[in-house]
């Protein structure tokens, strides 16, 4: 990072040099206050150049997020389809039995459709939440809606989803407190969650806003270690690299 910021503070430099109209000052002739006031220059576009990469890899990983989102939605209505045609399977091989004299053989999977429509309601509501956040944008409103959908549906498959979603958006709005909580869970309620990482990444980031970099680099060190192929391991190394710079 020190190289590209050198070299884009070096460029800027050269530019405003090049569009003066006045030739180039020897700088051992400078007076110490012009000097001085270069070199503040220079630091000032360094920061600037430090400042817009900062912005570019924030925006950046927000863009993996949403990608991530929305692989996420079309794995969670692949199942729901899958679901649904269980069910018409089931149907069928019900309405076959009813016509042979062994009916009563398969009266035992009666009860099936009543899990699977449960399972469906589960996956809706799930679905209704992820979308207020993908398709209509409404965060705020999307924050109540996963906060009820884990109230009611604590050991969902999507539960430990819903949790790191729930605290991507309370750590969007600043409020860290509730979001780390919210990750929080998924580190410690869902070991083996693809999201496990991610919300580790995100603790480690929360640290470092509230000013702790030494926690940080803890959480940091043990993504690298525990998820060491993983994108939030990448996340978690430019990190790391950027406290240390």
């Amino acid at each position: 990072m020190k190289r590209a910021v050198l070299a884009v503070a070096t460029v800027f430099y050269l530019g405003v040099a090049s569009a003066a109209p006045a030739p180039v000052e020897d700088v051992s002739a400078m007076s110490q206050g012009d000097k001085v006031a270069m070199l503040e220059r220079m630091m000032k576009a360094k920061q600037q150049s430090e400042f817009e990469m900062q912005q570019r890899l924030d925006q950046l990983q927000q863009d993996v997020l949403d990608l991530r989102g929305l692989t996420e939605q079309q794995s969670y209505q692949i199942n729901q389809m899958l679901q649904r045609q269980r069910q018409l399977y089931d149907e069928i091989a019900n309405l076959t039995a009813k016509s042979s004299e062994q009916a009563v053989t398969v009266a035992p999977t009666s009860t099936a459709p009543v899990v699977t429509n449960v399972s469906l309601s589960e996956t809706a509501s799930y679905e209704q939440a992820v979308n207020l956040v993908l398709k209509q944008r409404k965060y705020d409103e999307a924050i109540p809606a996963f906060g009820q959908f884990i109230e009611k549906y604590p050991n969902s498959t999507y539960a430990a989803n819903a949790n790191y979603w729930l605290g991507q958006l309370l750590y969007n709005k600043q409020d860290f407190v509730k979001a780390k909580s919210a990750f929080m869970t998924v580190v410690e309620k869902f070991p083996k969650s693809n999201k496990r990482g991610d919300s580790l990444v995100k603790l480690g980031l929360i640290s470092e806003k509230s000013g702790d970099a030494t926690a940080a680099q803890g959480i940091y060190n043990e993504v690298v270690k525990l998820y060491p192929n993983s994108a939030a391991a990448r996340i978690a190394k430019q990190q790391l690299a950027a406290i240390k710079s």
